[in-house]
C-alpha cells in the first residue's frame, strides 16, 4: 500500500521535470535559431593608419610648420631641410651633364670644315714634295752613270722620296678620316658618359626634392619629434602623421559564424559616443584562428577561438567622431537561406 502511493506522488513529479526539460530545450533552441536567422553582432576596435615621416636625406632642419594636433592636407609642406649643400651638389651635376653633352655632340658633327680643308691642303703640300723629291732622286741617278753625281748624293734623294712618299700617304689617311669623322665606338662611349652624367643629375635633384617632407595625405599630426636645428640623419622621424582615410575597423568571429560573411560583406558600425550608424563592408578575413583578444567586450568568446576580419568604411560616412582604438560594435545582416551554424 505505501509503495503504490510512493509510486503515485513521484509521477507528477517525474512530468514537471520533463516539462521543464523540455522548456529549457525549446528556449536554447529559439535563442539558437534566433543568433543565426537574425543580425549577426560582432564587437572590435577603430583601426585608423598611422604614418612615421621621416626624410630621405640628412642634413640641418630648418623648418617645421606644424604643431600636435594640426589638420594637415595631402602634399602639405610639413618640414625642410637646409637645402644649400643639395643645390651645389645639383649645379656641379648639371655642370658634368652639360661637358658630356658637348663631348658627344663634337664627336657627331665631326671635324669642322675649316680642319677639314686644312687636311686636304696638308695632302696638296705632301704630294708636291713627293713630286719633286721623286724628281730629284731620278736626276741624281742619271748623273750617277757619267760620275757627276756620287752614290752617296742618290741615297740622300732616295732616302728624301721615301720619306715624301710616307709622309704623302700619312696626309691622305688624315684627310679621308677628318671627311669620315670619328669612330662609332668613340660615339658610343661619349654617349655612355652622358647617360652617367643625365643619371647623375636626376639623383641630385631627387636628393633636392627629398630636402622638404610633404603629407602623403589628409590626416592629424599626433607628435612633433624634431625641431629646427636638429641635424638629422636619414630615416629618422620627424612626424607622427594620423591619416583620415581610410578608416578600418578590427573585428572578430567565432568559427560557427564564420560560414555567414565574405569579404564584401556589408555592414553596420555603431560606436557609444554617438548615434551615427556607419556603413562599410567586410575587406579581410584571416585564414588563421586565435584566441580572442581582451580587448573584445564580450563575455561568451573571450576563451573561444575566432578569425580576425578587418571592415573598411565607406568614405562617405567616415569622420573624426571614429578614434583610433574606439570600440564599436558591428551588426551584419544574416543573408538569405543562411542555415543554423552558418555551414
Amino acid at each position: 500500500m505505501s509503495t503504490n502511493a510512493t509510486s503515485r506522488a513521484g509521477k507528477p513529479a517525474l512530468i514537471l521535470l520533463a516539462v521543464l526539460a523540455l522548456g529549457i530545450a525549446a528556449f536554447l533552441w529559439v535563442q539558437r535559431m534566433e543568433r543565426h536567422n537574425g543580425a549577426l553582432r560582432l564587437y572590435g576596435n577603430v583601426d585608423i593608419r598611422e604614418v612615421q615621416l621621416a626624410f630621405r636625406q640628412p642634413g640641418r632642419l630648418v623648418e617645421m610648420s606644424f604643431d600636435e594636433g594640426d589638420a594637415v592636407a595631402a602634399g602639405a609642406r610639413m618640414a625642410r631641410l637646409d637645402a644649400q649643400p643639395y643645390q651645389d651638389a645639383l649645379a656641379a651635376a648639371d655642370a658634368s651633364a652639360q661637358v658630356a653633352g658637348a663631348e658627344l655632340a663634337k664627336l657627331r658633327r665631326g671635324l669642322r670644315p675649316q680642319e677639314i680643308t686644312q687636311a686636304r691642303e696638308a695632302l696638296r703640300q705632301a704630294q708636291a714634295l713627293a713630286v719633286d723629291t721623286e724628281r730629284e732622286y731620278q736626276r741624281h741617278s742619271r748623273l750617277l752613270a757619267s760620275g757627276a753625281s756620287s752614290q752617296r748624293s742618290v741615297d740622300t734623294a732616295r732616302t728624301a722620296w721615301e720619306r715624301a712618299a710616307a709622309g704623302l700617304e700619312a696626309a691622305r689617311a688624315v684627310l679621308s678620316q677628318a671627311a669620315e669623322g670619328f669612330r662609332k665606338e668613340d660615339i658610343a662611349a661619349a654617349e655612355a658618359r652622358l647617360a652617367a652624367a643625365l643619371a647623375a643629375r636626376a639623383q641630385a635633384a631627387t636628393a633636392l626634392a627629398d630636402t622638404e617632407l610633404l603629407a602623403p595625405g589628409n590626416g592629424t599630426v599626433m607628435a612633433r619629434v624634431r625641431e629646427p636645428g636638429s641635424m638629422l640623419g636619414s630615416q629618422s622621424t620627424v612626424y607622427s602623421l594620423s591619416l583620415d582615410r581610410p578608416v578600418y575597423v578590427r573585428a572578430y568571429v567565432g568559427e560557427p559564424d564564420l560560414g555567414r560573411i565574405v569579404p564584401g560583406t556589408a555592414v553596420r558600425v555603431r560606436s557609444d559616443s554617438s548615434d551615427k550608424v556607419y556603413r562599410g563592408q567586410v575587406g579581410f578575413i584571416s585564414p588563421r584562428a586565435e584566441f580572442t583578444p581582451k580587448t573584445v567586450e564580450t563575455t561568451d568568446l573571450r576563451t573561444d577561438l575566432v578569425y580576425r576580419l578587418r571592415i573598411v568604411i565607406d568614405e562617405a560616412d567616415s569622420d573624426t567622431a571614429l578614434r583610433q582604438g574606439m570600440p564599436v560594435t558591428i551588426e551584419v545582416d544574416a543573408p538569405a537561406g543562411t542555415q543554423p551554424g552558418g555551414r
